[in-house]
């Protein structure tokens, strides 16, 4: 292998993939000593779970190594492109191999890659096989499986929450590439700055490995054999290479994070630029949907509160209408919230209740607004005193809703723009209407 040009093998990323634990890089936290999958491989007992995180954290090659490790039949399965009909027929195979495992108490392994793409009759078709231990399912999704894995079946698999690697462990990721593969031993590396290689990973195991692959194989490399890894090269080789990002876009982070910063900034026009780079760059449109929906609440809110209906209704429209056309009700959407009035009112309302109840003790709640469904509860004084507003002018009537040690506590703050404004109005009208009916009675 050292002899053949490296641009005719395989990309480094596989053929540097692990084929054990003792190779993984990353993930301490499941598959070290005492951690979760490390005790179900230590146990030989398998049970279904969804690996959740980033592209380039070890998904698929963690399934790989479980299968090795505890010698049991392995399907692989991409949501992508296959069906039901492929589902069932991975099933039915399975059925057959699970005769050969008899006694063992493991079951072959169906694993399936971007499962947030499987639809719900598709998921559905699945749940039986898990249910009854014809395979164990392995899924892996870049997307939060709160959203995107139906309840049945996610109420039979644990989540495990993959992270991205840290600059140490890209840095040994680096150090094991030069060390072990038989083409880049060839090479003189000379490895000066890290900084810009490990930002442009951006925790992706497979990213950094693309972008050393990219080093590599340019002509003056090839020319002297000689690598230099410093912040101006990786700079320079990345913008002649743009291709190096794989599946979830060019830079995926930062360009998440300058569109959403152009909204909050109210450009559409670099809300729509930056939306066409990860279209261009493959992002997945649900991902941009969800970030439009977080937008719409975060920093648009109760300024305008049409915002977030807006931002529902382009993600809707995705799932209905699919893709390319998709990206037409999602354009829609961006600009929409980036020409909106903002206010992150209610962001910073939910956050200062979070910071609050965690650094104050639980307060009980009073009596008069206790549920009393039985009648122990009633002569207890539950819900004894409380006031329907309903029954009162106006809808309102001033009651205690806090517990009495915090009753002067508050959270909200309106800002400054005619939404809320109009809210606060509404508050107050209420409280001088019950005043003006209360002076009225007295006289």
């Amino acid at each position: 292998m050292s002899d053949a040009n490296p641009q005719s093998l395989p990309p480094l990323a596989e053929r540097l993939r692990p084929a054990s634990l003792e190779d993984y890089v990353g993930q301490s936290h499941l598959v070290g000593a005492g951690m979760p999958i490390r005790d179900m491989l230590d146990s030989g007992v398998l049970r279904s779970f969804i690996l959740w995180g980033p592209p380039g954290v070890g998904k698929t090659t963690l399934a790989h190594i479980i299968a090795k490790r505890l010698d049991v039949p392995f399907y692989q399965l991409s949501a992508v492109s296959a069906g039901v009909k492929e589902v069932r027929e991975v099933l039915s195979k399975a059925e057959s191999d699970r005769k050969s495992l008899f006694g063992s108490g493991l079951a072959p392994i169906l694993f399936i890659d971007e499962i947030h793409r499987f639809s719900k009759s598709q998921q559905d078709s699945l749940l039986h096989a898990v249910e009854h231990g014809v395979v164990t399912l392995i899924g892996a999704t870049t997307e939060n499986p709160s959203f995107e894995i139906i309840r049945p079946l996610l109420s039979r698999a644990r989540v495990f929450v993959l992270k991205p690697l840290d600059s140490d462990e890209l840095r040994h990721l680096l150090d094991q590439a030069i060390r072990s593969d038989e083409v880049l031993r060839t090479f003189d590396f000379e490895v000066k700055e890290t900084d810009a290689l490990f930002a442009y990973s951006g925790g992706d195991a497979r990213k950094l490995l693309n972008i050393i692959d990219i080093l590599s194989i340019s002509p003056e490399t090839l020319r002297t054999k000689k690598v230099v890894i410093d912040n101006e090269t990786v700079t320079r080789e990345l913008q002649q290479n743009p291709a190096v990002y794989d599946k979830g876009g060019e830079m995926h982070y930062d360009i998440i994070s300058a569109f959403i910063k152009s909204i909050r900034g109210s450009n559409p026009d670099a809300a729509l630029y930056w939306m066409a780079r990860m279209i261009e760059g493959g992002e997945e449109p649900e991902f941009i949907a969800r970030r439009l929906i977080i937008s719409a609440a975060e920093d648009i809110g109760l300024a305008n509160p049409n915002a977030l209906l807006i931002a529902n209704a382009a993600f809707d429209a995705v799932h209905k209408i699919g893709w390319p056309e998709g990206r037409i009700p999602l354009a829609e959407a961006a600009v929409y919230l980036a020409s909106s009035p903002k206010s992150n009112s209610a962001y910073l309302a939910i956050n200062e209740a979070l910071g609050f109840v965690k650094s104050n003790p639980p307060y009980p709640v009073p009596l008069h607004l206790r549920n009393a469904p039985t009648g122990l509860m009633k002569d207890l004084g539950y819900g004894s005193n409380y006031i329907y507003p309903h029954d009162h002018s106006g809808h309102y009537y001033p009651q205690e809703y806090l517990p009495p040690e915090i009753r002067k506590t508050h959270f909200w703050s309106p800002q400054e723009n005619p939404a809320e404004a109009k809210l606060r109005s509404n508050l107050d009208g209420m409280k001088r209407l019950y005043e003006d009916k209360n002076e009225t009675e007295q006289k």
